[in-house]
């Protein structure tokens, strides 16, 4: 039973140690995130998020102090104020991974009628089309549903397919004997300046539109997040159970044999006794 109890012990304080570094790398990246968007214009969107964050990683880290002091010092109050604490904090995320699922569909339709209001593309603001031009330039596609033909005859030198991209994208030639205008991100020109570049009918374009890219990348990450989550609580589940064993080992009690006093004299007295009468 000692062995039993020992081998527990020192999983439940790993897991606890585990639970702490996590958190306080959480903790690490929220504050960096808090930083990087505090001038940003989402700020006020996504403050209510950073702050149950903030909330639920130090608590998170708290509680793990607490974990592995009751576990070495066997105080039942701190063990089982971790178990309570990782209990709520994992319904949390349970409901949380539930709610993320459920809005993996709907995040994907936003993202869909966001972009479908861009066009058509030859109309759109310059904020829309520097982030069309990125788009592009990373997701090696171009346009948003039709491809190439989304631009008209303005086609962005970010859809231009390279020699090293056509053999591991597929590439297309926008039309035969067709000059298209390309217009270079950022640039103050005019439509006729000579600096910009026509094409030819040996250039390439990429062929696939960048929207179902962009859909699948959303989705993607929403799967990412909920599988970060569901292994988190995974983890504090595994420190809930074993804070509830060390709590079941604590009030077990121990089986000491029973020490019986008697006010008889010593029996080898009552022998010496008999030999003298003799």
């Amino acid at each position: 039973m000692g062995r039993i109890h020992i081998c527990v012990k020192r999983t439940f304080i790993f897991v606890c140690v585990l639970i702490g570094i996590i958190s306080t790398l959480l903790l690490a990246i929220t504050l960096f995130g808090h930083g990087y968007f505090h001038q940003s214009e989402e700020i006020e969107e996504i403050l209510p998020g950073i702050v149950v964050l903030y909330v639920l990683e130090a608590a998170t880290l708290v509680l793990s102090i607490f974990g592995v002091y009751g576990a070495r010092k066997e105080k039942k109050w701190a063990v089982v104020l971790f178990s309570v604490g990782m209990s709520l904090a994992s319904l949390y995320l349970f409901v949380e991974c539930v709610n993320g699922y459920q809005s993996k569909h709907e995040m994907e339709e936003l993202t869909r009628e966001e972009h479908l209001a861009m066009m058509p593309l030859s109309g759109a603001n310059q904020t829309d089309l520097e982030g069309l031009y990125n788009m592009q330039t990373n997701f090696k596609c171009c346009g948003l549903v039709q491809g190439y033909q989304d631009w008209g005859t303005d086609i962005p030198i970010s859809c231009l397919c390279s020699d090293e991209d056509s053999t591991d994208f597929k590439c297309v030639a926008p039309g035969n004997n067709t000059r298209f205008v390309i217009h270079y991100p950022n640039s103050d020109m005019s439509e006729d300046d000579d600096h910009k570049g026509l094409m030819d009918e040996h250039m390439l374009v990429y062929k696939e539109p960048c929207l179902p890219i962009l859909i699948s990348f959303v989705g993607y990450d929403i799967i990412l997040i909920i599988g970060t989550l569901v292994a988190l609580k995974a983890l504090w589940d595994v420190g809930v159970v074993l804070a509830i064993t060390i709590l079941c080992q604590m009030r077990r009690k121990v089986d000491v044999p029973p020490v019986i006093f008697t006010s008889q004299p010593p029996q080898y007295r009552e022998l010496c006794d008999t030999a003298e009468s003799v």
